[in-house]
């Protein structure tokens, strides 16, 4: 047999990730403003005496860096896609983005308290309604990032849930979403109660609370780069579209992530009656996410 009669059955390993996302372009786009409102935030903060405004300036240059590296992990995920050296293609470069973004996210975490816990015990004068304006200014800054990546559907939207690496970036414009609002509360806190010491208590909650962001991505990109089980509502599926097969049942079943909303399943299948494996994958047919599915079927006789 010529290899050329072995075309139409030979598999596309690219799964469409050869073609740009539309994550890319919102990554990208939030990096050139964030890095800009950095300049702005850590001069201001200096000069205004504000470490939760200068607290924010620095996480805007290091979410920069981190947004960066989501932009990169999307450029290699579509450059390589073809590249035969990655087994199932390059889509756990996403999981990859997201893993590095949520390991960032933590170390930024532990630098605020920090620099907050340093300021609580050595207080320093604070400029309030110059530091006041440009917080706002940041918050809004944030917000428009926060738009252009689509986190008006974070919470429940398809997109977010699946594609790791645009939700660290989104995570990461959130944290510093948060350490605006914070500031800006703090801010009006000292300036009008006499509070300063609000001033690095709230940079000291909002570090918490990006911890429990990274936590959470760390976990669920971890699954992905680990090969852990894909959903168990996906599995349970398969193993009823297949046992829907007179007298065949499922011996050995994996299920696992190779891509934003992409999977692989191998398949073992034990029957009285064997049929092809093509009849096999065809009863998969309705599920559009199981993109590379090997089936190997074995015979009970008796």
């Amino acid at each position: 047999m010529h290899t050329e009669s072995l075309q139409p059955w030979r598999k596309d390993h690219t799964f469409g990730l050869d073609r740009m996302r539309g994550g890319e372009r919102r990554t990208w786009l939030v990096v050139a403003i964030t890095l800009l409102t950095m300049v702005v935030e850590i001069a201001a903060g200096l000069a205004f005496g504000s470490m939760a405004l200068l607290a924010d300036g620095l996480h805007m240059g290091s979410h920069a860096v981190a947004l960066g590296i989501a932009g990169l992990a999307y450029l290699f995920m579509r450059r390589r896609a073809g590249d035969a050296r990655f087994s199932f293609g390059t889509g756990k470069m996403n999981a990859l983005g997201g893993f590095t973004g949520a390991v960032l996210l933590a170390g930024f975490a532990a630098v605020m308290a920090w620099e907050s816990v340093s300021r609580l015990l050595a207080p320093v004068p604070i400029r309030f309604e110059p530091a006041i304006a440009v917080a706002v200014v940041g918050l809004m800054v944030n917000a428009l990032c926060f738009v252009v990546l689509g986190g008006h559907s974070h919470a429940h939207g398809h997109e977010h849930r699946h594609d790791h690496n645009l939700r660290s970036a989104t995570l990461h414009v959130l944290a510093d979403a948060l350490a605006s609002l914070l500031a800006i509360l703090a801010l009006l806190a000292g300036r009008y109660l006499g509070a300063a010491w609000l001033d690095p208590v709230m940079g000291i909650v909002g570090s918490l609370l990006v911890a429990r962001w990274s936590v959470g991505l760390l976990r669920q990109s971890g699954a992905v780069l680990l090969d852990c089980e894909g959903p168990a509502e996906l599995r349970q599926d398969v193993r009823t579209s297949i046992e829907s097969i007179a007298d065949s049942r499922i011996s050995d079943l994996h299920v696992w992530s190779i891509g934003p909303e992409l999977y692989a399943a191998e398949i073992s299948v034990v029957t009285h009656h064997p049929h092809s494996a093509e009849v096999y994958r065809r009863r998969l047919a309705h599920r559009p996410e199981l993109v590379h599915v090997t089936v190997e079927v074995q015979h009970c006789p008796g």
